[in-house]
This record gives C-alpha cells, sequence and structure tokens, in this order.
C-alpha cells in the first residue's frame, strides 16, 4: 500500500506512514499504553543524553515512528550542540 500524503509505500498493516507520520486511516488495535505522538519530556534526556536519543530512536522505529523521528532528531542537535560547544571552548582557549 502507498501513503495518503507523501505516496512513498508502506506496509499493509501499517497504522501510520513510517516515512511521514500521517494515519493511513485504518482503526488502530494499539492500546493506550503504545501511544506514539510528540517525544515530550523525553526530549531533553535525548538532547542532553544523545546515545538515549540513538538508543530511543532505534527500539521505537517500528512500532512509534512518530517518536523515534522526534528522538533520532533530538539527539542529533545533541550532537551538534555538543560539536558547538567544544569548538567554542577551543575558540576560546587559544584566543586566550
Amino acid at each position: 500500500m502507498f501513503c495518503k500524503n507523501c505516496g512513498k509505500e508502506i506496509s499493509d498493516q501499517a497504522d501510520v506512514c513510517i516515512h511521514c507520520g500521517v494515519s493511513t486511516g485504518k482503526v488502530s488495535s494499539v492500546s493506550s499504553g503504545q501511544f506514539d505522538g510528540p517525544i515530550g519530556g523525553l526530549g531533553i534526556l535525548c538532547f542532553f543524553f544523545p546515545l538515549i536519543g540513538f538508543i530511543l530512536y532505534l527500539s521505537w522505529k517500528d512500532g512509534k515512528p512518530i517518536k523515534s523521528k522526534g528522538a533520532g532528531k533530538l539527539a542529533l542537535w545533541g550532537i551538534a550542540g555538543i560539536i558547538l560547544a567544544y569548538a567554542l571552548g577551543l575558540l576560546i582557549a587559544f584566543t586566550s
């Protein structure tokens, strides 16, 4: 089957598109404990500890694509922040 939003091929059993996160329109049989929505408070953890973000990304990528994408993005932003802080530290150390 193909996603109605982005047009990419997805599994026939998919409740949401793994590429864009839009619902396929099927009634979900997922229990309330498996809700896939924004990452919420775990985003802070993913940003400050990128390894946790990547672990969550890998563990959620099939079952919770929206949360998985959020965890992965925040982990990447966290790594970028670490690199930027390190570069600024080096710049300050060598200019003083």
